[in-house]
């Protein structure tokens, strides 16, 4: 059996609604003779004359009045699904979200993120997870709504991405160090111990590399897991800390950050998503969220 035109259930609402032709047309932006061809499309699909001469006017069938409200309900509920999804209620919406982030991105800009959000949509949870690695399955599989992270050659390429800010290394130590004293050379920092973080792998990383180039190297005494960890153990031990500043500034409070005494790169730290989130109103909103956090916290 072929399938019938949909369109024509437009023409059929606007048509037992007016029960005119011409005005029937004219709502359509049809000719009259392009509308009493549909008209005639439409009596051979449901096998019913629909509207049939009464003097100088049309007056629906029995078939046509048990349709009209029906076919009008069928229209609207279309319309509607192909419409843009209308904004949510953020006071009434209830859902959770999962963001897959560093442990430092989360303890200093998660405890303002879920302020901002219980003040706005009192019903939305967020669910931090760890990101172990650079690995774009989670996001693409619809476990995860969310990613922070520096862009790599290894995510999917449709992942979609918005900048969320710099970030640089940084040093600290607790208070009294011997490096919170003075002027800090790459030969002073270097004489220190120091602790590598696992997450980035045991290959040489930038710092590594710019004292490489000076001729130096650190001693790496211990390997932790990431970055909350490496500045709990620098706030109780003589260990050194290089850290992401913008990423553990609530973790740094009361010890000494300095500024490393060699050039290291920047590097921009984004907010990452599945396009089929893309057009979601309420992921939206979160999106925009974060970025105005993390844009208004230094």
């Amino acid at each position: 059996m072929s399938v019938p035109d949909l369109n024509l259930l437009v023409t059929l609402d606007v048509l037992l609604s007016e029960g005119n032709v011409t005005r029937a047309a004219n709502r359509l932006h049809l000719s009259p003779s392009a509308m009493s061809r549909a008209l005639a499309r439409l009596r051979e699909t449901t096998g019913d004359p629909l509207l049939v001469r009464a003097g100088r006017g049309l007056v629906p069938t029995p078939r046509a009045i048990e349709l009209r409200a029906h076919v009008s309900r069928l229209v609207q509920e279309t319309l509607s699904v192909l419409r843009p999804a209308a904004a949510p209620d953020l006071q009434k919406t209830v859902r959770t979200f999962t963001l897959r982030t560093s442990e430092g991105f989360a303890e200093n800009f998660g405890p303002d993120l879920i302020e901002r959000i219980s003040a706005q949509a009192p019903g939305v949870r967020l669910r931090f997870v760890q990101k172990l690695d650079k690995d774009s399955t989670h996001l693409r599989d619809g476990i995860v709504d969310l990613e922070t992270g520096v862009v790599a050659s290894v995510m999917g390429p449709e992942v979609r991405a918005q900048s969320l800010f710099r970030d640089r290394f940084v040093g600290v130590v607790r208070a009294g160090h011997f490096l919170s004293q003075g002027k800090i050379t790459s030969k002073k920092y270097a004489s220190a111990k120091h602790m590598g973080i696992a997450r980035q792998g045991l290959e040489m990383g930038p710092i590594d590399e710019a004292m490489r180039a000076l001729g130096l190297e650190r001693t790496i005494a211990t390997i932790v897991g990431g970055f909350s960890t490496a500045v709990a153990l620098a706030r109780a031990s003589d260990l050194v800390a290089t850290v992401p500043e913008r990423h553990t500034g609530n973790l740094r409070a009361g010890m000494h950050t300095f500024t490393l005494p060699f050039a290291t790169p920047e590097f921009t730290v984004s907010l990452l998503w599945h396009p089929r989130f893309q057009a979601d109103p309420a992921h939206q909103w979160l999106r925009n969220l974060v970025v105005e956090t993390c844009a208004l916290r230094p």
